[in-house]
């Protein structure tokens, strides 16, 4: 008995260090006691000789990698909108976790409930995150955005007589849960530039049955353009439509739009690559028919001919969930709030600026997207004349060891328009695949920071590509 005592006069401490908050505490009580951590103590983090206003270092920051040449070079990762390594709070915050885990919900264990409480206040952070700790929703742990959107999809059941109203902007998350039911269907386009307006969606709400629901991205995967998506709800609304936001790319960068029916984001976008997303909308949406997933923990009762489901979220989250994923997502909430936002946003738009503009201004060298006095994330998508995409990218790696992403990202409806290619040429593509050619398929270069990458890594890019532009001599060794 004494042993046990002292193990939980241990776990006592651990929990002393960290408020877990009651649900209607929120996310404040997941910062460590005291006045959370600076925006200055965080910059002292940052890498020498940066002007940016917030800089950290990620885990695995500067790792060495090796070039063609035979050097190693420290890693500059520019692919931060496909996912981010962890801030080291969050892998703290695990590893502190990791000797209290137990199964959640059930056990009468020690560990069991003390991983119960963690994982429910996870949930809680992400429901304030999003605005939601005063409104009756839910969040639904998941996977990752992909899963939270095809989750909602079936939770909706529309029936065929329901339009779903899209954008073609979309990330494939965002698209193909909804073109594999049998609903009509309408998209919000937009020209070579990336952008629609809010009379463009109004546009499409109006153009015929009224809209069951408009799925719509709160920051777009390929050029980081941030639709005006308050002002696109609030129009969806006074149509009596429900909105879904696609936050996967909004939410590491922006605050959320508070009053979207639904949000969908993951924590390997934010910090927290451990496996866990998000769903979180009305509880009124999870509480009649059948879960998303059928299995243990979603149930009150089961008789041979009888299934009683109990009450959402834990409806929704059949079988052992990722109680680590959540706390990491939890984790990584509370650190982005400790920056704040205002931190964040200065930061970031400096690099956005700065990497948009100086792509812009290399020979050769075409930026997609918007124009350079529209804000976007700190984001760019571009292409070089007559240096096939896949090189450009191969390049950067090979002889730079600089990591950006190649291809069409997802977004192959967005890309193409981007791309401003006519319909004969991407029908001519499309034949290409139906035969099991992929070789012609168009892309794109896409780079993209995170809160630890500074002015000078822009320019260490900038410089590389004006060099693979140029088709000069690979890089000199550093």
């Amino acid at each position: 008995m004494a042993q046990l005592g002292h193990r939980l006069r241990d776990r006592d401490d651990r929990r002393a260090r960290y408020d877990i908050p009651a649900r209607s505490q929120g996310v404040a009580g997941l910062s460590r006691r005291g006045a959370p951590l600076s925006v200055a103590a965080h910059a002292a983090f940052g890498k020498a000789g940066s002007t940016s206003v917030l800089t950290v270092r990620l885990v695995g920051a500067d790792q060495p990698v090796p070039c063609v040449d035979g050097s190693e070079r420290p890693y500059l990762s520019l692919d931060a909108a496909a996912s981010t390594s962890a801030l080291p709070a969050v892998v703290e915050r695990v590893n502190e976790f990791l000797p209290w885990y137990s199964s959640v919900h059930r056990g009468a264990g020690y560990k069991s409930q003390v991983s119960t409480a963690d994982y429910e206040h996870a949930r809680a952070a992400a429901l304030d995150f999003a605005g939601r700790g005063d409104r009756d929703d839910v969040a639904v742990i998941c996977r990752n955005t992909t899963e939270a959107i095809n989750h909602l999809a079936y939770r909706l059941r529309l029936d065929s007589d329901a339009t779903v109203v899209m954008t073609v902007a979309e990330h494939h998350a965002n698209l193909l849960p909804w073109t594999r039911l049998d609903v009509h269907r309408r998209y919000v386009e937009c020209g070579p530039s990336g952008t629609f307006t809010v009379d463009d969606v109004v546009e499409v709400l109006d153009s015929g049955p009224a809209p069951r629901l408009l799925a719509i991205t709160g920051a777009t995967y390929v050029t980081g353009w941030i639709p005006p998506i308050e002002e696109i709800v609030d129009a969806a609304h006074a149509s009596s439509v429900e909105v879904l936001v696609d936050a996967a790319q909004l939410a590491p960068h922006r605050p959320l739009p508070a009053t979207a029916d639904h949000l969908a984001w993951s924590g390997h976008k934010m910090y927290a690559p451990y496996g866990a997303g998000v769903l979180i909308g009305p509880r009124v949406a999870f509480v009649d028919g059948d879960p998303f997933l059928a299995g243990g923990g979603a149930v009150d009762l089961v008789d041979l001919d009888e299934v009683i489901w109990t009450d959402p979220p834990e409806r929704e989250e059949a079988g052992s969930p990722n109680v680590i994923g959540a706390v990491a997502l939890g984790a990584a909430i509370s650190e982005l709030q400790s920056f704040g936002w205002d931190a964040i946003i200065a930061h970031e738009q400096e690099l956005a600026e700065r990497l948009r503009s100086g792509l812009a201004a290399t020979p050769r060298v075409r930026l997609l997207g918007p124009a350079l006095d529209v804000q976007t994330l700190a984001v760019a998508a571009f292409e070089i004349e007559d240096v096939p995409h896949a090189l450009v990218a191969a390049r950067l790696s090979a002889e730079f060891g600089i990591g950006v992403r190649h291809g069409c990202f997802c977004a192959h409806p967005y890309l193409m328009r981007l791309l401003d290619l006519p319909r004969d040429i991407v029908d001519q593509y499309r034949d290409d695949v139906r035969r099991g050619d992929r070789r012609r398929l168009p892309g794109a270069v896409r780079a993209s920071a995170d809160l630890s990458t500074t002015t000078d890594d822009i320019d260490r890019l900038l410089a590389a590509v004006a060099i693979v532009a140029d088709d000069g001599s690979p890089a000199p060794v550093a």
